[in-house]
């Protein structure tokens, strides 16, 4: 059952989740990259991965983030085996005073992966270095460039995003033990990759220019601007967004750069490049002080010019703004299908009323000659901002908006036949008979009107929910939880000599030269991408012992051993946490799972792959401390 937009809410019971919805015709799915009962998720060196897209040949693009706390002494001592259990990733910083290091690297797999079936490999892109690469001298390699990858098509095409390469200039000022001054002349970049040649997608703006007046010089300032690329179709069109204007706001913050470097009484004036990083790194209250307006971009892959660039189009805004205005205002493209039809998001005033300013679902269509129009999807009041995600070859757009249910903001997963756009949106219903306040986003439609994202799973209203991905067939409207349709194998069960299925149980030894055990568990919590075939791939939870720290120092605690010591609750086991895996999904002819046993509850909260945001780390050392048994 679905139910329309302007349906009046229903009460939902309070509960654990029922398995209405989920009926006898739901394809079963293998989780494939699995090797001994642990997930092949992520690449050497790094904590957390992410499957972000597939396409027709099983050919699986992604992320993996979070480098390991580990010095070179540590992993040639082998004091930590990565995958034993959970060591803290390096922290986040950003200081013109200290070197970039990525933490972000793409990877690629298939099932014909040259290092295993569905095991993940790191791919260079933007010039970039493996996590465990050393030098002639045995020291790991510092790769300052983050990247990123978020979709590719059937050719091969990948797209994503990247950051600036580290620069450095010579320091002068107050300090006595900085040698030298770090940025780089981009915060993040489109980029995409056909027949293995890179394609640097450039925003419209990357460059501030001052004209000279009475009271100011004349300057030129390279900002570098933003983009991304967020998908990419059969035609080899892609789609994202950048940067167009500098907000009036920070034009104010360039000039006071400008006016510092340009002081000739100070006895060190910052460069201007280094003031401009400064203003482009997050503080910490996560704010930025040089921000752009941004458009929805399209580039043609197919349209190349003399010099390798892209043929690049800016997708309409979905209003006019006034000529005075001081707002930023912005659009992004995040799905494309075959025809070149857009999904996406824009800032628009809802029915042409300037009081109401609102950031919703959009899509964009050709007309007869050729020109990209914007059309709003409709949306009632109670809304407080909307999202489309993808479009398929028949029309069908899928996203969410965000209202108030039951006191509390929700995300709700909408579908809309563009053909038909008059008819509205639909809200698909979930585990419920009715609409529930269970927040929800759709990812991805295939043409076969599958939908893959992600569902809250309980009810709680205090505390954070946690999430599954789910499968929803719009031709039928059957919504399954993604875990419900999994064989016992793929959920970390195995078969005892009895025939009956119990967690495979995980020994280990620790510090203490004791064999610890803990029960395998895996989770698939998002579903990012599905193809024609129905393969699947997104983020799973796999359940991961956690190493002891040191309280002060938060250095891992190791035995006389050499092996790290394990967190243990009351009564002696391991304590666990999970940590975030790739997941590929293959449809089995087996049978789903119906064992059941109580875990505990895991909020997952997504952090950085889809959303399109970059992290940066510096390198920390880990002083080993060992503690007598």
């Amino acid at each position: 059952m679905k139910l329309k937009f302007d349906k009046a809410l229903s009460l939902v019971a309070i509960g654990v989740l029922s398995v209405i919805g989920t009926v006898q015709a739901a394809p079963v799915y293998e989780i494939v990259n699995i090797e001994d009962f642990d997930l092949n998720g992520t690449i050497d060196g790094t904590r957390n991965g992410y499957a972000m897209a597939v396409n027709s040949q099983d050919e699986v693009v992604g992320i993996s983030k979070g480098k390991k706390k580990l010095s070179t002494e540590d992993i040639e001592g082998g004091i930590i085996d990565v995958e034993d259990g959970i060591s803290d990733a390096e922290e986040i910083t950003y200081s013109v005073l200290k070197p970039i290091e990525a933490n972000n690297f793409t990877v690629t797999t298939s099932a014909n992966a040259a290092e295993g079936a569905w095991k993940p490999s790191f791919y260079s892109l933007a010039g970039t270095t493996n996590p465990t690469d050393v030098d002639s001298d045995g020291e790991l390699v510092v790769n300052s460039i983050d990247t990123f990858f978020y979709g590719l098509n059937s050719n091969g095409t990948k797209v994503g995003a990247y950051t600036g390469e580290q620069k450095t200039l010579a320091y002068e000022g107050t300090s006595t033990t900085q040698e030298l001054w770090y940025y780089r002349d981009f915060e993040l970049r489109a980029i995409a990759v056909k027949d293995d040649v890179e394609f640097s997608l450039l925003p419209p703006y990357t460059t501030y220019v001052r004209e000279q007046d009475a009271d100011t010089s004349a300057a030129t300032v390279e900002l570098g601007g933003s983009s991304v690329a967020a998908d990419v179709n059969e035609n080899n069109l892609v789609v994202g967004y950048g940067s167009t204007a500098l907000a009036s706001s920070s034009v104010d913050r360039v000039d006071s750069c400008i006016t510092s470097a340009e002081d000739t009484d100070a006895d060190n004036p910052t460069p201007l490049a280094i003031c401009v990083q400064d203003s482009q790194y997050p503080d910490t209250n996560s704010r930025r002080y040089i921000i752009y307006q941004t458009r929805a971009l399209v580039w043609d892959l197919n349209n190349i010019d003399d010099a390798g660039v892209p043929e690049r189009t800016e997708l309409p805004l979905g209003l006019t703004p006034a000529t005075d205005s001081t707002l930023i205002y912005t659009a992004q493209a995040l799905g494309v299908n075959s025809d070149d039809d857009v999904a996406g998001r824009s800032h628009v005033y809802r029915n042409g009323d300037t009081d109401k300013l609102y950031f919703d679902a959009a899509y964009w269509k050709k007309n007869a000659n050729g020109e990209y129009q914007y059309n709003w999807v409709d949306m009632e009041n109670e809304v407080t901002s909307s999202i489309a995600y993808d479009i398929n070859d028949n029309g069908i757009l899928v996203g969410s908006y965000r209202k108030y249910i039951g006191g509390y903001l929700r995300d709700k997963f909408f579908t809309l036949d563009t053909n038909n756009p008059e008819q509205g949106i639909v809200t698909p219903n979930d585990f419920q008979t009715t609409l529930s306040d269970l927040s929800s986003k759709p990812k991805d439609i295939n043409n076969k009107g599958q939908v893959v994202g992600y569902v809250e799973s309980t009810y709680d209203k205090e505390k954070p929910r946690p999430k599954v991905g789910f499968l929803f067939e719009n031709s039928t409207s059957e919504f399954s939880n993604l875990n419900d349709l999994l064989t016992c194998g793929s959920k970390g069960y195995v078969q005892n000599t009895d025939g009956e299925w119990a967690r495979h149980q995980v020994s280990i030894q620790d510090g203490t030269g004791e064999i610890l055990t803990y029960n395998t568990d895996i989770q698939v919590v998002e579903a990012n991408s599905i193809n024609e075939d129905g393969t699947i791939v997104g983020t799973a939870f796999i359940r991961k012992p956690q190493y002891q720290t040191d309280a002060t120092t938060g250095n891992v605690l190791v035995g006389e051993n050499n092996l790290p010591l394990f967190e243990l609750d009351g009564n002696g086991a391991p304590v666990t946490a999970y940590l975030p895996r790739m997941v590929i999904l293959k449809p089995t002819s087996g049978e789903a799972c119906t064992t059941s046993d109580t875990v505990e509850e895991v909020a997952y909260v997504r952090q950085g792959a889809a959303s399109f945001a970059w992290l940066f780390t510096l390198p920390l050392l880990w002083l080993r401390r060992r503690v007598k048994k």
